[in-house]
């Protein structure tokens, strides 16, 4: 999937631009933000309109817009893109690009882009084996970018020979094995708890604590913008849940989220225990609603299972288990004690004391241990800084 990707098309002067169509189509269905940019030659082989239909936006081809007098702003396009795909490649195209020629806005453009460039060249086959495209195609990669090797067939001059734009299909899955390539993750299988436990009293009142779950929910928004299969399971929170993710699960107590892990742990890659459960529940739970009759109300309570200590028993050679600590006294011994105790592979942890960090706050402060002691410790950031940060850490095991 692309979704939420950049993508920049251009177009140039080729017979092979009726396919830059098939290609808009694709990358819009694989959730792809498309602009496309056309040189004033692509448009005798392909209209504009029928571009901007696919692509849902207007096609772009002059510095300035059309009776507006606005300016399309090259620079701007450059930095508002993740990837830019010149398909076809005329000649022509490769030759000014290779040479730094900028005399329309494609060109601007990818003078100004600082992200990657994939070429794919389309022209008759002598021009493809002359010596002078050789030399572009070479010092285009030279400069870092992708270039997609010319296929052999017929060719419309009625020749046949090496020449013709790889098909929009194949330039497609290009695209996604890019994109995948640049994704530590890409294809593994996250299972993230976040949020707190309610443990029933009576119908009415429970016990639970203050997690919001927005650490959690940013790990798992971070993980499948890494290209993972994440299984989010979460306790009470107000948050929307991620449409990233691939599976939602909602729980409320301690053993609900419990059977939801044991049941998914298993065929799972990484786990990140980022909820806040809880440790203790009443023994009993009454039917209905306790009046306020007596002073004083007790409550015995037992406890809950360990989730985090559940799963490192049963964690696999190939599977990584990372912890959490919110502590307020004897931080880092209790966080590396709860390391070695639950079998994780890293544990964060966080300090109450830290002013902006802990519960609801959309800031956190941490420090990341393994089992060698202290890897990493954070400034006071945004939870989806930490969260991204979190990730390095993991990638690096």
């Amino acid at each position: 999937m692309l979704k939420g990707k950049k993508i920049i098309l251009g177009i140039t002067g080729s017979i092979a631009a009726y396919k830059a169509a098939t290609l808009t189509r694709l990358l819009v269905k694989e959730g792809a933000e498309v602009q496309i940019i056309m040189s004033d030659a692509a448009k005798e082989f392909i209209t504009p309109l029928t571009l901007s239909t696919l692509s849902q936006k207007p096609v772009l081809s002059d510095f300035v817009k059309d009776k507006t007098g606005t300016w399309n702003n090259h620079v701007e396009l450059g930095l508002w893109a993740d990837l830019i795909i010149i398909a076809p490649a005329s000649a022509n195209t490769l030759a000014k690009c290779a040479n730094g020629i900028c005399d329309n806005l494609l060109l601007a453009t990818y003078l100004s882009a600082k992200c990657p460039v994939i070429f794919a060249p389309a022209m008759d086959l002598d021009m493809y084996a002359h010596p002078t495209t050789a030399e572009n195609l070479k010092k285009l990669q030279s400069y870092s970018n992708q270039i997609l090797e010319a296929a052999s067939g017929e060719l419309a001059s009625g020749l046949e020979g090496k020449g013709r734009m790889q098909e929009p299909e194949e330039i497609l899955i290009f695209v996604q094995k890019h994109f995948n390539q640049s994704k530590p993750f890409a294809g593994k299988k996250i299972l993230i708890t976040a949020g707190p436990t309610y443990e029933a009293i009576d119908p009415v009142r429970f016990i639970g604590n203050h997690s919001s779950g927005k650490m959690g929910y940013a790990i798992a928004r971070s993980f499948a913008d890494q290209g993972a299969e994440v299984t989010l399971i979460s306790g009470p929170s107000k948050l929307e849940p991620p449409s990233v993710v691939k599976e939602f699960i909602k729980v409320t107590s301690a053993k609900e989220m419990l059977e939801a892990c044991e049941k998914r742990f298993p065929h799972t890659d990484i786990g990140v225990m980022a909820a806040a459960v809880a440790d203790y529940r009443p023994k009993t739970v009454a039917t209905e609603k306790i009046k306020k009759e007596e002073k004083s109300m007790a409550l015995e309570m037992e406890k809950t299972t360990d989730i985090a200590k559940t799963l490192g028993k049963i964690k696999a050679p190939h599977q990584l288990l990372i912890g959490f600590a919110l502590e307020t006294n004897n931080e880092e011994a209790n966080a590396q004690q709860k390391l070695r105790n639950k079998n994780f592979d890293l544990i964060v942890l966080n300090s109450l004391n830290d002013e902006g960090s802990g519960f609801n706050h959309d800031t956190n402060q941490v420090k990341i241990f393994d089992k060698n002691g202290l890897r990493h410790q954070s400034e006071l950031e945004a939870k989806t800084k930490i969260a991204e940060l979190i990730l390095e850490q993991i990638a690096q095991l």
